[in-house]
């Protein structure tokens, strides 16, 4: 019996973009690996095409990983609401704790694994994410990853910038 709770093989099957708001070139995760309760596996393979690839390291900054992270976070978010038939909502990256990078660059040719798990999640739309990106059995990056998903985005906007 399969838990309907978990998304099935063929929904992780989709493109990225069916289950994040961000659109080309800003997609920086290539595809979702696995999905459990609160939680997510994606995948992004480094190449010369990869956003924010560097000739002269041969790879992608390290600070990029935060990307992946919240990308991943996103695609949690919209596994969920696809599984729920509601549509997919943009999120907002408000900052890390624990943030540890152990390589300096994600180096070309290689495919990385980013593993985000919600460990608390307010009603109000905050929450926070355990983070960690992995190359094979390698730790390469961490953090705790703070998020903001309002229930009405374009009302959460409008009175942040009350001249509009």
């Amino acid at each position: 019996m399969t838990n309907p709770l978990t998304a099935s093989s063929v929904l992780l099957a989709n493109p990225i973009e069916t289950f994040i708001p961000h659109r080309a070139p800003m997609i920086l995760i290539d595809n979702i690996v696995s999905h459990q309760v609160d939680s997510l596996v994606t995948q992004t393979h480094i190449t010369t095409n990869s956003a924010y690839f560097d000739k002269q390291s041969q790879g992608v900054a390290n600070y990029v990983g935060i990307e992946y992270m919240a990308q991943s976070i996103a695609a949690l978010a919209g596994v969920e609401a696809t599984m729920k038939s509601e549509p997919i909502k943009v999120g907002f990256l408000l900052g890390t704790r624990k943030l540890v990078m152990h390589h300096s660059h994600f180096q070309l040719g290689k495919t990385y694994q980013t593993h985000v798990a919600r460990l608390y999640q307010e009603d109000s739309g905050l929450a926070v994410f355990d983070c960690q990106i992995n190359l094979d059995d390698t730790l390469i990056a961490q953090a705790n990853v703070n998020v903001f998903q309002p229930s009405d985005t374009q009302a959460y906007i409008n009175d942040a910038n009350p001249n509009t």
